[in-house]
């Protein structure tokens, strides 16, 4: 490989965009010629296929299979098994009650990746050679691979020929079945000429990519306006993060906010404004796309799908599940153990090819593929100066790891000299804790359903960083430090039935204490997979830097602290009545005759408490706090009753003197993370106070922050099921039926907390609420029950939202 060659695919790597079309790898598929959907599904612990015909869901044989990828074309779609070692494929055509497969590909050392189906041919890549092979064909002849002399870093099918980017070169490769499909091909191949490729997907005539700086390169067909050439969506500020190509038209994904645009073929994407989605993938003329807000699959086009139609598959991975831990340049999808339900982690396409490439042979055995030959075309100007550019940034990258891993180094050896005198390894920094899901909220008061065009400046005069000094001497001096021999007798060793739950970092344990004292002791997860460790050691210097100093009747209190070799404990006090979660969903069974919850004014203190303690953290903490994980679970009960925040594990220290956005991924959890963060990273104090609107309409309606919805057609989430509810006043429809009818004196307070909980669940931060304003409300809606109303201090909050 040539010293130019070497860093032009590198830098690939991190350039690489999800795209999805006719003929790509995906977790979704179409087969447009039986209007079938097929999806692979997401929390089993299978990796399984799914599929919808005609709005029906059909069965597949191979139940217990798992798959990384499918790929769909006109009358049949293909699914590489997980592994990369067996291609099997099913014809959508035939009218059975189930769909058959026909394994095309099985070995047990050939790993196989980007499955991509056209028209009629199906082709894949070797991942060890970069090699193509294909199966199939039109009219009985056999669908052949370019030529097994280059390398390819990735494929895509069209109708009748199939492309793909070189390896070495970045360059575009076509090749048709037959004649035609040989021209088309051809002609599609010589359009592209030296452009250097990052990612590429097919239409049925007509090709996309994106280049290795970003910029859209659309060839081939443009009867339709396909290509985008007279459109003014091409601007060069508009970026995408995914594409899918169709019989006449193309369609991309916004990476700025997961909005879709489409051009050629009159073809419509305002049907779906306001929509985030995740990827896409087309049929001839119609798209799927994977939704943000809880990963179903929603269709539109024309013909049958000419309005809007969500398919009935349930929750659809977002991509591929492999079990080797993700690269730090793009990150791991959030809550990935819970889609792969423990079984592997889902990374940004960016960073991971699927399946990773597997050592086969001893490396004195390996073959050495052939490389595609040299084209000439580059002088050595060239070479030194792609050399000279990518060996700078990876020189800059290495060089400010070092200093940072020295700085870690020296704080870890200052702590041990002063504090624990224990072993520790060096962390490095995770922001892939959760599952996010955006629920489009409507304006409450209007008629729209759709998400606003956020301000990419709005609340951009902060910045914020990981506190990383947890274990630092002014800390924990606060607190107690323990053995791991201590903690595991007032365990008994960990056992299953002292286990109480689970927090950021690992599992939490009921525990007493040598002295008589019951405590919640939180460890660390101890398993060795992937970044266990690092994530367990970022969450316990985050709790105990944060909760050492903070001292407040509606937080958790920390008692101490573990720090044994790989072993992270830390130990708060005990909280005799559990989570709000429990007592809502879950262990408790709330009902009439058996809960304290089961009135509307213990429900209205809860939420006080809890706003309370986060006002706390927001404006008298020094410096300032952000929680970012405000949820029902992280909301425990004392022995009283009263309500306090706890798991501090991915709260982030509030720096008002530094004006930069943080730049890092959104963590968080599903039904609760603020939209805002999520889809700009813009990070604030409200995206707590968008945790706790969502809290607080669990308090009172009684549903889950995302749940099945009554008939049955998928998850939807608290705030999109009472938003416009709320606004056309029909509050006590989504009362929680388990309390009862509100008296008199509680209507009002139930109506100030109603609105104050929509303002804190608006889409834009600027119009939440502070959390001063919010805990003087609620304090209002206490005091109405108990027989002394005044004013409230927000008018606004007593009248419909506007």
């Amino acid at each position: 490989m040539t010293p130019f060659t070497l860093p032009l695919s590198l830098l690939a790597m991190f350039l690489v965009t999800a795209v999805h079309g006719l003929g790509s790898a995906s977790t979704t598929a179409i087969t447009y010629g039986t209007a079938t959907v097929c999806g692979i599904v997401a929390g089993e612990p299978h990796h399984r296929i799914q599929c919808s015909r005609n709005g029906r869901r059909v069965p597949l044989t191979l139940p217990n299979a798992s798959f990384d990828a499918i790929s769909g074309g006109r009358s049949f779609f293909c699914g590489l098994r997980s592994g990369g070692f067996s291609l099997h494929c099913w014809d959508t055509a035939a009218r059975n009650a189930a769909f058959w497969p026909k394994r095309v590909f099985h070995s047990d050392v050939v790993q196989l990746a980007d499955v991509a189906v056209g028209d009629y041919q199906v082709c894949a890549r070797e991942v060890q050679s970069g090699a193509v092979r294909c199966w199939r064909g039109s009219g009985g002849v056999k669908f052949s691979p370019r030529s097994e002399r280059l390398r390819f870093g990735s494929i895509s099918c069209g109708s009748g020929f199939s492309c793909g980017i070189v390896k070495e070169s970045g360059r575009v490769v076509c090749w048709g079945d037959d004649d035609e499909g040989a021209t088309i091909g051809g002609e599609i191949q010589k359009q592209f000429g030296n452009f250097t490729m990052s990612s590429l997907v097919a239409g049925v005539s007509h090709v996309c990519g994106l280049t290795l700086h970003g910029a859209l390169v659309c060839r081939g067909n443009n009867a339709s306006g396909q290509l985008g050439a007279s459109v003014g969506v091409l601007s060069a500020s508009l970026e995408f993060s995914g594409l899918a190509l169709g019989g006449d038209f193309t369609c991309g994904i916004r990476r700025r906010n997961g909005f879709v645009v489409c051009w050629g073929g009159g073809f419509d994407s305002d049907v779906v404004k306001g929509v985030s989605f995740e990827s896409l993938v087309a049929g001839l003329d119609y798209v799927c796309g994977l939704t943000t807000r809880n990963l179903s699959l929603i269709c539109w086009g024309k013909g049958r799908f000419h309005v809007p139609r969500e398919v009935p598959l349930g929750v659809i991975l977002p991509g591929p599940c492999v079990e080797a831990a993700c690269s730090s340049s793009c990150g791991t999808y959030p809550d990935s153990d819970a889609l792969c339900h423990g079984s592997g982690t889902i990374c940004y396409s960016c960073e991971t090819e699927v399946p990773l490439a597997v050592p086969l042979l001893p490396p004195s055995t390996q073959v050495v593929p052939k490389q595609e030959p040299s084209s000439g075309g580059r002088n050595n100007l060239s070479k030194f100066l792609g050399f000279l550019v990518v060996g700078s940034v990876g020189a800059l990258a290495g060089l400010c790891s070092v200093v940072y891993f020295l700085w870690i180094g020296a704080r870890r050896a200052l702590l041990r000299r002063e504090e624990t005198g224990n072993n520790s390894v060096k962390p490095t920094s995770s922001e892939s804790d959760a599952y996010v899901d955006i629920i489009p909220m409507p304006n409450v008061g209007s008629t729209g359903t759709t998400f606003r065009t956020f301000s990419s400046k709005s609340h951009g005069s902060r910045r914020l960083r990981r506190h990383r000094s947890g274990s630092s001497s002014k800390h924990v001096d606060r607190t107690e430090s323990f053995s791991l021999c201590e903690l595991a007798t007032a365990t008994n060793s960990f056992s299953l039935c002292n286990k109480i739950g689970a927090g950021s970092f690992g599992s939490v344990y009921k525990g007493m204490l040598g002295d008589g004292r019951e405590v919640a002791i939180k460890r660390g997860d101890t398993s060795t997979m992937k970044k266990k460790f690092q994530e367990k050691e970022i969450a316990f210097d985050s709790e105990l830097a944060m909760l050492s100093r903070l001292h407040h009747k509606h937080l958790v209190r920390l008692i101490g602290f573990c720090e044994e070799n790989d072993e992270r404990l830390l130990v708060y006090e005990y909280m005799n009545n559990g989570s709000l979660y429990d007592h809502l969903h879950h262990k408790y069974n709330v009902d009439k005759s058996s809960s304290i919850l089961n009135c509307w004014k213990m429900r209205i203190k809860i939420a006080l408490d809890a706003a309370r303690g986060i006002e706390y953290i927001h404006n008298y903490a020094v410096p300032p706090i952000i929680h970012r994980d405000i949820k029902s679970s992280n909301i425990l009960l004392d022995s009283n009753w009263n309500a306090r925040v706890s798991d501090f594990g991915l709260s982030l220290i509030w720096l008002e003197t530094e004006p930069e956005l943080m730049s890092t991924r959104a963590v968080g959890t599903v039904g609760y993370i603020d939209p805002e963060y999520y889809v700009l990273n813009v990070l604030t104090t409200k995206s707590d106070v968008y945790g706790l609107g969502v809290v607080m309409l669990e308090l009172l309606t009684g549903k889950r922050a995302v749940f099945k919805s009554e008939d049955g057609s998928g998850p939807i989430g608290v705030v999109e099921y009472t938003g416009p509810k709320i606004a056309s006043g029909e509050l006590w429809s989504v009362l929680d039926y388990r309390v009862g009818k509100p008296e008199v004196n509680e209507v009002e307070s139930l109506e100030i907390m109603a609105y104050t909980a929509m303002h804190c669940v608006n889409l834009e931060g600027k119009e939440r609420p502070e959390m001063t304003e919010i805990v003087a409300n609620l304090e209002r809606a206490l005091a109405f029950i108990e027989g002394s109303p005044t004013s409230l201090s927000i008018a606004s909050f007593s009248a419909p939202l506007e």
